[in-house]
């Protein structure tokens, strides 16, 4: 006998926050009986284990999208508009049909009926964790691969987000193409 799943999508974004680099909002179909030891927030997994833990992930999850805003974007058109136009995108690319999607946080990034916003589900959500990892798993590979474009940046090592280093290599260089230029600390550096 077939057991009946309910399909919950999970949708949450990383990189709102950094200096540099895109957006990237992940959407994970979950199964939702599915169990996988250690999924929670990508903030609360150690860096070593969420490459293998969004492996994991992609082995249980029956379907992924990813969507994307580049810093341009987010700079002509605003955070919000940025937000909304890559989580549309993530749960566009998803493949099968699902009965719920939970958005992490208040926005409602999803225009769908079935789309719900929940503050903190990212620590609560199995299907909003694993989108969490996927998300920061994504965005973090990208930034170390464009790393190798922007060498004087230290992409690799900061990823984009406004640390001492990075704030120390925006004073001496200026900023590049990929940062956030309406950003007040990449905005002051602005030759």
């Amino acid at each position: 006998m077939l057991q009946y799943l309910i399909m919950i999508v999970g949708v949450d974004e990383v990189g709102r926050g950094s200096w540099a680099g895109p957006i990237c909002v992940a959407a994970v179909a979950w199964p939702d009986s599915a169990k996988l030891k250690g999924l929670n927030d990508s903030k609360q997994v150690p860096l070593v284990k969420r490459a293998p833990m969004a492996q994991a992930i992609r082995e249980i999850a029956l379907d992924i999208g990813i969507g994307w805003a580049p810093a341009r974007l987010i700079d002509s058109r605003g955070m919000t508009y940025a937000l909304r136009f890559a989580a549309q995108a993530a749960v566009d690319s998803l493949s099968i049909d699902y009965e719920t999607i939970i958005v992490d946080g208040n926005l409602k990034l999803i225009n769908d009926p079935r789309a719900i916003t929940k503050i903190k589900a990212d620590c609560s959500e199995p299907a909003v964790m694993a989108a969490s990892i996927i998300a920061k798993v994504a965005r973090d590979s990208y930034m170390r691969l464009i790393s190798s474009q922007y060498a004087d940046y230290k992409f690799s090592a900061h990823v984009g987000y406004g640390t001492k280093q990075h704030r120390s290599l925006l004073q001496r260089l200026g900023p590049c193409d990929i940062h956030r230029f309406s950003y007040a600390p990449v905005k002051s550096f602005i030759v």
